[in-house]
C-alpha cells in the first residue's frame, strides 16, 4: 500500500478529529520525506537572515545554542542597549553554557528582561507555586538566574508567566520596545509545533491571520494531547497523569515581534528513537499557516539549532 493510502486510512479511525482541522496531512508527510542532506535548503519565504545550524551532538547544540545567547547579551550590553529576552523552558541544556560565557567574559546581565514565555497552570491560569519542582520560575531560577550570581538579570526584570503577571506582559515589552530595547526569542518547537504553548487547534477561533497574530497570550490555555504526551516523556519520566493539561502562554502577538530568534532541537532520545524531527521539517518546509505555529518562524531573522539526527531519514524502524 502507497504511503499516501496509509494516511487517508485516517479517516474512520481514532485520528479522524485529533488533529488540528487545518493540518494538511498529506503536505505534512511530503515535507517530511526529504533526504538528511536537503534540509539546509533555502526555501523562498525564509527570512534572509534566517539560519538552519546542525550541531553534530547534544554538547554541540546546547554549547552553540548558550553562546548564541551570550553574545547577543554581549552585544545588545556593548551596544548600550536593554535587551528583552522571552524564554523557554525546553531545550534547557544551553542555559549552563550562557552562564559559563557570562561569567568567563565578565558580562552582567543588567540590561536584560527576562519574559518566561508560559507555565503549566489550571483552566484558570493558577499555576504551580514558585518552590515547586515542576514550575517553569522553578527551572529558570536553578539553571540560569541563580548560577549566573552577580551577574545575573536583577529579581524585578525577571518575568514568570502568572495568572496575575502574564497579562501584563504586553504592556511592559511594548513599553521597553519603545524606549529602544530589543527583543530576541528564544524558543523549542513542540511536537504539535507550537512556540511556547500557542498550541494548532487555537487557529480555529480567529476569522483571519491578522487577527490571529494579534493575540498576545491566553491563560489556562487548553493544550493539544500530543502536546501532553511530549511532555511526559521529556520531563516527566513517561508519567502521563503528572502533566497538566492547561498552560499559560504568549502568543504570536508576541513572539512574532522578535527582532531576532535563536531556536532549539534537540528532540532525540536513544537506540535511534526521537520525537522532533517530523516538527522540524514541517517548520522548515510547510510555509506560514496559523494552524502550524512554528512555521512562522523562518520568517524571522536568526538561527534555530538543530541535532543532526532530526534530518532524518525519517523512515520507519524497529527498535
Amino acid at each position: 500500500m502507497e504511503e499516501k493510502n496509509l494516511i487517508n486510512t485516517i479517516r474512520g479511525s481514532l485520528l479522524d478529529g485529533f488533529f488540528p482541522a487545518g493540518w494538511d496531512l498529506e503536505k505534512m508527510d511530503s515535507c517530511a520525506s526529504n533526504s538528511p542532506e536537503k534540509v539546509l535548503e533555502r526555501q523562498e519565504w525564509w527570512n534572509k537572515d534566517f539560519n538552519p545550524v546542525m550541531c553534530d551532538s547534544i554538547e554541540d547544540f546546547n554549547t552553540l545554542m548558550g553562546h548564541e545567547i551570550a553574545i547577543n547579551i554581549k552585544r545588545t550590553r556593548d551596544e548600550g542597549k536593554k535587551l528583552i529576552l522571552i524564554l523557554p523552558v525546553g531545550p534547557m541544556g544551553m542555559y549552563r553554557w550562557v552562564v559559563f560565557f557570562l561569567r568567563e567574559w565578565g558580562v552582567k546581565a543588567d540590561h536584560v528582561y527576562g519574559f518566561n514565555m508560559d507555565e503549566w497552570s489550571d483552566s484558570e491560569g493558577n499555576t504551580l507555586p514558585s518552590s515547586n519542582p515542576g514550575s517553569f520560575t522553578y527551572s529558570m531560577e536553578q539553571a540560569f538566574y541563580g548560577p549566573l550570581g552577580e551577574y545575573t538579570v536583577p529579581e524585578n526584570q525577571r518575568n514568570f508567566a502568572t495568572k496575575d503577571n502574564l497579562p501584563k506582559y504586553p504592556e511592559k515589552i511594548f513599553k521597553l520596545l519603545d524606549g529602544g530595547a530589543e527583543l530576541i526569542v528564544v524558543f523549542g518547537i513542540g511536537r504539535v509545533f507550537h512556540i511556547a504553548f500557542w498550541e494548532p487547534h487555537f487557529a480555529g477561533e480567529f476569522s483571519s491571520e491578522e487577527e490571529w497574530k494579534k493575540q498576545t497570550h491566553r491563560l489556562g490555555a487548553k493544550l493539544h494531547p500530543l502536546t501532553i504526551e511530549q511532555n511526559a516523556i521529556t520531563s516527566f519520566k513517561s508519567r502521563t497523569t503528572l502533566v497538566p493539561a492547561f498552560a499559560n502562554t504568549i502568543g504570536p502577538g508576541l513572539f512574532l515581534k522578535a527582532s531576532r530568534i535563536i531556536g532549539g532541537c534537540d528532540g532525540t532520545l536513544s537506540r535511534g528513537m526521537q520525537w522532533q524531527g517530523f516538527s522540524l521539517w514541517v517548520t522548515l518546509r510547510y510555509g506560514p499557516d496559523i494552524w502550524v505555529p512554528s512555521s512562522f518562524m523562518p520568517t524571522l531573522p536568526g538561527k534555530l539549532f538543530f541535532h543532526r539526527d532530526l534530518a532524518g531519514p525519517l523512515v520507519a524502524e524497529c527498535n
